[in-house]
């Protein structure tokens, strides 16, 4: 999908349709005011008599306007004026969106960004005008034999009032599209079942993408007689009950001018299918465990991203992908792995899995003396209990880092919320037998997941982020969200612009 700007008056726009946001109040933005002044005031009259409400959310095609060169107007509602702010104005959008997918134009013209966000200036509403075209557009097929025909829309265009805002625009637009993109392919990437998307898959996924970054992205799979070799006891021993074996797969963006500069790490979940092993699942929803590779599925969307943008700094994902299943060779709760940081594991429940295959890949990140890490997991339904489907929950053994990622969260509109990570969690984690146990009990169990996690990235400024409740919808909606590229990709380019201002120094 293309997104020109253009700062062509409205009223003399050609397109198949235009998109009008409007307050309830019924005082006009200026791209509505104009375009009502041309059309012998239809949307004043609209909004008058009561045919249009402009609720928020709430949109109204009009078929035929007069005094304009666009076919169709579609009215977008606002709701109260004194209200608007980022939720309500992307809530609108994906209103617009919605309606926009299911009509049969091939192109719009959007003056969606005329709308006022309190602190949010021309580049983020293109950015989300971007995002929520190409979230709303998007439909998983690939397995119907007679599937509905997708949306039609290709172009919007972004009409800007000043031309001085005009660059800005094309910026935001620019890394909407490309946002939204690695969240569409995180999402394909999710929805696809477990017997296509393999350890095996992703592997040939990350070379594909490198095949297409252009150079910009190198791609090192480990097999498992590597990981055997390598020491990474506690990755195997997840795949044990598998005829699938497990890959660790390595990425590597060069963009910074040195390639010696410390790059910013993401680890990715992939446990491909999670039958939750010799500790099998309910029957009830387990087909949902297909999602419970999204962590891997982000690393992958966002390398997407970040190959496509090209900013100035080093990124290296790494996904630790494996299938978790129950058959003779399976680990069993008892038994005793070792890590590939030389410590020993007591395995008392083999649903809790992530942990013990992201340890194993953290401990491998060590080796590239990383400016931050950050991992990603579909770790704990105690994630989904604590904060519902709304926030992605973050832990970390650095403050700094945990308020640089919550920055990121709230630009990009991909919120996390930061959980304490206190030493008085990590005796929940004590066993008799071993170094440590996998699991700390029923309290607290997205905080002692990552306890448990933070063993292994004493070497490292590191983040985790559970997205068990935010990765995934269920019900009627059900599908992968492409969770959290947007903040992954926003706290990057957040990083390339530090070191921007760093080595320009203070503005005098």
């Amino acid at each position: 999908m293309e997104f020109p700007v253009k700062t062509t008056n409205p009223v003399k726009a050609e397109t198949a349709c235009l998109v009008i946001p409007v307050f309830k109040d019924g005082d006009l933005l200026p791209a509505a005011e104009k375009l009502d002044n041309a059309s012998e005031r239809l949307i004043g009259q609209l909004v008058e008599r009561g045919d249009f409400t402009a609720e928020l959310g709430k949109v109204q095609l009009i078929s035929f306007a007069p005094g304009l060169n666009a076919d169709r107007l579609l009215l977008v509602g606002l709701g109260e004026r004194e209200k608007c702010n980022e939720a309500r104005y992307r809530k609108a959008l994906d209103a617009a969106f919605t309606a926009l997918a299911n009509l049969n134009v091939d192109e719009v013209a959007s003056a969606l960004g005329d709308v006022p966000v309190p602190d949010r200036g021309g580049q983020w509403k293109a950015r989300m005008i971007a995002e929520s075209a190409l979230r709303n557009v998007y439909r998983f097929t690939e397995f119907k034999s007679s599937p509905k025909p997708k949306p039609q829309l290709e172009q919007v265009t972004l009409l800007v009032s000043d031309g001085d805002d005009a660059n800005s625009a094309q910026e935001g637009a620019r890394v909407g599209k490309a946002v939204g993109e690695g969240i569409n392919y995180t999402r394909t990437l999710g929805n696809l079942p477990g017997n296509v998307c393999t350890p095996r898959y992703l592997a040939e996924q990350a070379r594909a993408l490198a095949d297409e970054s252009g150079g910009a992205v190198s791609v090192e799979i480990l097999e498992e007689e590597a990981l055997e070799e390598l020491g990474a006891g506690s990755l195997l021993s997840v795949a044990r009950g598998s005829e699938e074996p497990a890959r660790l797969i390595v990425m590597q963006y060069q963009g910074a001018d040195s390639p010696e500069e410390a790059p910013h790490v993401l680890v990715g979940k992939g446990i491909t299918f999670d039958s939750g092993g010799i500790s099998l699942k309910p029957g009830e929803g387990m087909d949902e465990m297909k999602f419970d590779m999204c962590g891997a599925a982000s690393v992958l969307g966002t390398l997407k991203t970040i190959a496509a943008l090209k900013p100035k700094l080093n990124v290296i994902g790494i996904v630790a992908a494996a299938e978790n299943m129950p058959d003779g060779r399976a680990t069993k709760p008892g038994d005793i792995v070792k890590t590939l940081k030389g410590l020993s594991v007591e395995v008392l429940n083999t649903d809790a899995e992530g942990r013990l295959v992201l340890c194993d890949a953290l401990t491998y990140t060590e080796r590239f003396k990383p400016a931050s890490v950050v991992d990603i997991a579909t770790l704990t339904g105690a994630a989904i209990i604590a904060l519902g489907h709304h926030a992605t929950g973050l832990l970390s053994n650095d403050d700094d880092l945990a308020l640089d990622l919550l920055d990121a969260g709230q630009t990009a509109w991909d919120r996390a919320w930061h959980l304490p990570l206190w030493d008085e969690y990590q005796e929940q984690l004590d066993s008799n037998f071993a170094d440590l146990a996998n699991i700390g009990g029923r309290p607290a169990g997205t905080i002692t997941a990552a306890c448990f996690l933070s063993r292994f990235t004493e070497e490292f400024r590191w983040a985790h982020l559970d997205i068990a409740g935010t990765a995934w919808q269920s019900g009627k909606q059900k599908g992968a969200t492409g969770r959290p590229v947007g903040l992954l990709t926003q706290y990057l380019l957040d990083r390339e612009a530090e070191a921007r201002s760093v080595e320009n120094g203070p503005e005098l």
